[in-house]
């Protein structure tokens, strides 16, 4: 699938890390180190703009290597990019480590997963069908 972007940045486009990939890294275009505190949140800007096509969102997520080594994560994960949006992607970094971050220029900061999905009709009704689950939720099923 063809999706058109438009690049500000100085850095390639978004691109996938191996052939089996689902995501593709995202980069922060800043222009100097930005230094993320300690539960704070700030937005980062890629410098891209895309155009889905209908039927298709852009899912922004954390990448797991800075969720893991330093609590890093995208504050709304996933964020939605819906087809008919055409600003700036941005990333919505938030530090959930006791220490300070810092951000790097061209730094890789969450990856953007494209996927297809579908619009739903409401039917209205007065009742739903029985499952053996119910209404059980929050880690009623066990462990």
């Amino acid at each position: 699938m063809k999706v058109k972007i438009v690049n500000t940045s100085p850095y390639p486009v978004p691109q996938y890390a191996t052939p089996l990939s689902a995501g593709m890294d995202l980069k922060a275009n800043i222009q100097e180190p930005v230094i993320l505190g300690s539960l704070q949140r700030q937005l980062i800007p890629t410098g891209i703009y895309i155009a889905l096509p209908e039927g298709y969102e852009a899912q922004v997520r954390p990448r797991s290597g800075l969720a893991a080594k330093h609590g890093i994560s995208v504050l709304n994960a996933p964020g939605t990019i819906d087809a008919d949006y055409r600003g700036e992607v941005k990333v919505i970094l938030v530090n959930l480590s006791p220490e300070p971050f810092r951000i790097e220029p061209g730094e890789r900061i969450a990856q953007m997963v494209v996927a297809r999905h579908e619009r739903v009709e409401w039917e209205e009704t007065d009742s739903l069908d029985e499952t053996l689950r119910g209404e059980g939720g929050f880690g009623s099923t066990g462990k």
